[in-house]
């Protein structure tokens, strides 16, 4: 007794020095957010136009390389996660990933200032009689990209954590803190994709590349300043292991035991044990993926620690491991349907730009020209707008006729979004195929470099699938979100928040391939290449048509996964609304 007092007491101690500064480390932190966000987050988002027009790269060679950069921007926080949870804590992370990101916006900025980095101007000539860049001078500028994947890989999975460790989780005031953070997280993110997307694009297109692509640099040095200032203020979580290291557990041990028969009643007869320090919540046991019972069956090889732990947890495994990995299992088919959703929004990313390149983007009888990347402002306005409303009118709504807390359950939420990922496609297509007939049909507005003539289409009629794209990501992008985080394990959250990134990169890459695919098939067909130089001479709306089809196969995918799903069961909520939670697990 007198020892458990004294661990309790050292226990109590060792909490009480953690001091937790609150709002107190917040200018630093959300500073550092807005910086790094202004400086790398939509920097991007002309990187489409600089490489076709500074670089001299084809449509389909720049609109492959930005979605292989997208892919491994995004894969790369798996990496990030791991390294984070297993070996440096979030703080030396985001220290080294702030300065990784500056040192590559340093380097592309380099490519357009010094003239012997990029290819020379190409003005009105043929594509074919442009100039590509030198090994050397695509080697530079795939350095400066590679230093942004090495930033964003450690920077995407640890900021909000980040922030929400700087709250003690046990009071009142701590949880409204994290609640608060996470809104002006979600502020700052859209504000800088704002400014990015107006100011800074606007500087890069119409004055300078060499004084647009400064801009984001000096920003991301300010943000890393801002960051090491507040360093004293931190509270710095110290790393604990990766949790991934209890997945690879659980499945070698099943397939060690693979031969073992399964017991009949694996509820009572599996070997279980809790951590007493483990911060996750009891899990009930669930008859999916049975194969992996196996790791917990206790044999007379097997031997326990006095605490009750498995003396190797490579030979035997408790049932809550198993079904904490169960739970990462239930979530990969969930996952895995959500890549074609993120195809939707990628195109209007890329093809949806160059639709705006040979679009009239004049604002009324004023010579001012919306750039092309400019008009993605419009996919983040739409997404802005909806979330409120979503939750002040249409959650409270919905609530009052199914009487769930959230007025429909996040798989709901998330179908929705895929079924209006398939009308977005398809409003795409519908208005490509309008801008192309003008283009053809009537007099056109001039000509683009290297791509082909002016439509006199407006480009305002681009809005409608920006803004169609904005809502379905207010429903399905935010509605993943919530379901990873809720359910994953506890200790497996910053794995969650990269899965999501995870998502974004598959789709990259899956556009990649379908970009690929469509080029090489149409190119010898009688309607000829769908996705050329000249969108004019092309069947972009084909492309949308297809994109759309294969949306509908997803969407067909995804409600038989999720009638299949069963939600992890969270004691806090069940003790709040047990009766609700109940239902909801024979709900998609």
């Amino acid at each position: 007794m007198e020892q458990n007092g004294r661990e309790t007491m050292a226990k109590h101690d060792q909490e009480v020095k953690i001091n937790y500064r609150g709002w107190k480390a917040m200018p630093f932190i959300i500073g550092n957010e807005t910086f790094e966000k202004l400086g790398a987050i939509r920097v991007l988002a002309n990187l489409l136009i600089y490489l076709t027009t500074v670089f001299n790269l084809k449509s389909i060679t720049a609109a492959t390389m930005i979605n292989f950069f997208s892919g491994n921007t995004n894969f790369g926080t798996l990496v990030g996660a791991f390294l984070c949870d297993t070996y440096f804590g979030r703080y030396k992370t985001l220290g080294f990933a702030t300065c990784a990101s500056f040192v590559g916006l340093l380097a592309i900025q380099l490519t357009a200032a010094i003239p012997g980095l990029h290819p020379p101007h190409c003005g009105a000539q043929e594509s074919s009689q442009c100039k590509g860049p030198t090994a050397g001078q695509m080697a530079f500028l795939l350095s400066g990209l590679g230093m942004m994947v090495v930033g964003a890989g450690g920077v995407r999975p640890c900021n909000l954590a980040f922030g929400a460790d700087q709250f003690n989780p046990k009071t009142e005031s701590g949880k409204k803190g994290i609640n608060s953070f996470f809104n002006w997280y979600f502020f700052t993110f859209t504000f800088a994709q704002m400014v990015s997307l107006t100011l800074i694009v606007y500087i890069q297109s119409n004055v300078s590349w060499a004084i647009g692509l400064a801009i984001p640099a000096i920003l991301m040095l300010i943000a890393c300043v801002v960051y090491f200032i507040g360093s004293k203020k931190y509270v710095k979580v110290k790393a604990t292991g990766s949790p991934m290291t209890s997945v690879a557990q659980v499945i070698v041990v099943a397939i060690k035991k693979r031969k073992l028969s399964p017991p009949d009643v694996p509820w009572l007869s599996l070997f279980n044990y809790i951590p007493p320090k483990s911060i996750n919540i009891k899990l009930p046991y669930t008859d999916q993926f049975r194969f992996i019972d196996k790791a917990a069956i206790l044999t007379p090889q097997d031997k326990i620690n006095p605490d009750g732990s498995p003396a190797n947890p490579w030979r035997l495994c408790s049932l809550q491991k198993v079904e904490e990995v169960k739970c990462l299992f239930r979530v990969l088919p969930i996952w895995a349907s959500a890549i074609m959703f993120f195809v939707v929004i990628v195109q209007q990313h890329t093809y949806a730009v160059f639709q705006a390149v040979q679009s009239d983007r004049r604002l009324g009888e004023s010579n001012f020209k919306i750039p092309a990347a400019t008009y993605i402002v419009f996919l983040m306005l739409s997404m802005t707008i909806f979330i409120p409303i979503y939750d002040g009118i249409i959650v409270p709504f919905l609530r009052k006729l199914t009487r769930k807390e959230e007025g429909i359950t996040v798989l709901q939420r998330v179908g929705i979004g895929i079924f209006l990922s398939v009308v977005t496609m398809l409003v795409s297509a519908l208005v490509e195929k309008q801008r192309r007939t003008v283009a053809i049909t009537r007099p056109t507005l001039g000509v683009v470099p290297r791509k082909g003539a002016i439509s006199s289409m407006s480009g305002l009629w681009l809005i409608p699938q920006f803004t169609l794209a904005g809502i379905t990501e207010g429903f399905a992008s935010i509605g993943l979100v919530e379901f990873y985080y809720k359910q994953f394990p506890e200790n497996m959250r910053s794995i969650a928040g990269a899965l999501f990134y995870c998502n974004m990169a598959a789709s990259s890459y899956l556009c990649s391939m379908l970009i690929a695919v469509v080029h090489r098939t149409t190119k010898g067909t009688a309607t000829g290449d769908w996705l050329p130089e000249d969108l004019n001479k092309g069947r972009l709306d084909y492309y949308y048509y297809m994109i759309a089809c294969l949306g509908v196969l997803n969407m067909g995918y995804f409600l038989v996964c999720a009638k299949w799903y069963k939600y992890k069961d969270n004691n806090e909520t069940l003790e709040l609304n047990g009766e609700e939670k109940q239902s909801d697990k024979n709900l998609i």
